[in-house]
């Protein structure tokens, strides 16, 4: 497993992302399932976060207790399925702040196009992890960590369900220093950009639309 991808195999990220695939599986249970894993995946990408030390008093002594270090953390949504997975992140980490990147995929040319960029401030200073369900072709990914550097973000993590080989190399080509976490690794994009086996499109399934 390469630094630059980690793959989460822990049997109940497993489980619950093969009960995502299902068809079957209603929206209300897919969001459910979407947040339990967002939740589990995030305590793997937030391992190494910087610590130190504070004094604290238990009930019997006092004590140098570990805390968190630094700057609080900055979540990303990459809009608008990156949404789903924030509830997740925030139940572990409450006090992360939260930002947005909006692109769509111009169809003329391909290429993502932005319309939507709000994020926390002195990105410099935090340690910054970007969420969005799906690593397809990688286009939008590459594109949101270029507007989060041109933010002055430099401690950038990836956080997904998905991921295709193509993404993969896509964003290890674009932004070698950016680690992807993910629940899987599948075989490929078929001929209209979709992970394949895959869960289908994240967006639509987790809020009921087509």
């Amino acid at each position: 497993m390469s630094q630059h991808l980690t793959i989460v195999n822990h049997p109940l990220v497993q489980h619950k992302l093969s009960l995502m695939r299902e068809i079957e599986t209603p929206t209300a249970v897919f969001r459910q399932l979407l947040r339990e894993l967002t939740q589990l995946l995030a305590y793997e990408i937030t391992r190494e976060m910087p610590m130190t030390t504070k004094p604290i008093e238990t009930p019997m002594e006092m004590m140098e207790a570990p805390t968190l270090a630094g700057r609080k953390l900055a979540l990303v949504s990459i809009l608008r399925a990156g949404n789903g997975m924030l509830d997740g992140v925030l139940e572990l980490i409450p006090l992360a702040r939260v930002g947005f990147v909006g692109l769509y995929r111009d169809e003329e040319t391909l290429q993502p196009v932005q319309y939507y960029f709000k994020v926390p401030d002195r990105l410099d200073e935090r340690l910054v992890i970007a969420v969005d369900p799906m690593l397809a072709t990688g286009n939008s990914s590459v594109a949101a960590i270029d507007l989060l550097k041109g933010a002055g973000a430099t401690n950038i993590r990836f956080l997904c369900l998905l991921a295709a080989p193509e993404g993969v190399a896509r964003m290890k080509q674009a932004h070698p220093d950016v680690q992807i976490v993910t629940a899987a690794l599948d075989r490929g994009l078929n001929d209209k950009g979709y992970i394949m086996p895959g869960l289908g499109d994240a967006g639509d399934r987790m809020f009921g639309t087509k």
